[in-house]
Parts: structure tokens; sequence; C-alpha cells
């Protein structure tokens, strides 16, 4: 799922019994999630989060959207942000994925992201009837921006019955 795999670390908030999640679970739990929260900060310093679809592609996290939105607007200013998705329940594992958000400029990037988001979405995507069709055609001709959330900490919260903090690093790049 990614060019090189983080570090993992237990955190000191876990459980005395808990061990930390590998980061093929976390990957899979970003592989199946159908929805991802992205927080940014605007230009004044106040925070923005949106929910959107979002697919481990190009060895990050990526997502699409509109050039005059509050979240473009926010990446321009500052282009470190944060994705998160989870259970939304007191089971299961939470992920997080900190890094530095940048424009997919090219274009062959930008078509093998979008078969990752179409393999991810399918007929959200692909179906004359799906909610997204043709925004895969929008992204590879360039009408919709595609941003790379290159990751660089990361962490998954194990919830019950064993509570764990995971945290993963990447290296540089």
């Amino acid at each position: 799922m990614s060019d090189s795999e983080p570090d993992v670390v237990l955190g000191p908030f876990s459980s005395p019994d808990a061990r930390a999640t590998p980061w093929a679970s976390a990957s899979a739990v970003i592989g199946t999630a159908e929805v991802f929260w992205l927080s940014t900060v605007r230009p004044d310093g106040r925070p923005h989060v949106t929910p959107l679809l979002a697919a481990w592609s190009l060895g990050g996290m990526c997502f699409t959207t509109g050039g005059q939105e509050r979240k473009a607007l926010n990446l321009e200013h500052n282009p470190y942000c944060v994705l998160t998705t989870g259970t939304n329940a007191l089971t299961g594992v939470d992920v997080v994925i900190e890094g530095v958000a940048s424009v997919v400029g090219e274009r062959s990037e930008r078509v093998l992201a979008v078969a990752d988001f179409e393999r991810k979405y399918g007929t959200h995507l692909t179906d004359p009837a799906g909610t997204w069709y043709r925004l895969g055609e929008a992204v590879i001709a360039g009408d919709v921006r595609l941003y790379r959330v290159a990751p660089s900490i990361g962490f998954a919260f194990g919830k019950l019955p064993t509570s764990s903090q995971t945290r993963y690093t990447w290296p540089s790049r």
C-alpha cells in the first residue's frame, strides 16, 4: 500500500496488555473506509473540517476538490493537513494520517490515482447513476484538483476491548 513502510511504535496511552496495530491492519482500515475527514487551517488560523472520499495511492492519501473550495484555498496557504477515518463506535480501529498535501500535476499519476479510486469506490464513480460519475474523467483532464498527502505521522487507535495507541512515522522523502 505504501512505497515505504512506516516505523511502528506502541504509544504510552495504551492498555497494559495492548500491542501495536501493524501497519497492514491500519492500511486495511484505510482501504475499506468510505468516508474520511480532512482537517485544514484557514488563512486566519481557524480550523476547517470536511468529509470526503479518499484513497491510498501514489504512496500517500489522495483526495479531490475544486480549486475554489475552502479546503483548496486553505491548502494553498498552508499545505499541512490531517485525514481521519474509523468506525464511529467504541470498538474497532480509528486511523489518523498527518502530512503535507500537494497537487498532483502529472497526468500519468492522476490516471493511476483515478484507477485506485475507481477500484475502491466502484459504481459510485463508474456507473452513470453513481453520485460521482465522471469524476475520474475530470481529475484526469485536470478540471478537478487531485491532492496527495505525503504521510509523515500516523496513528491507529484501537478501542474496546483493549485500548491501544500506535504511532507510525515515515522516513522523510
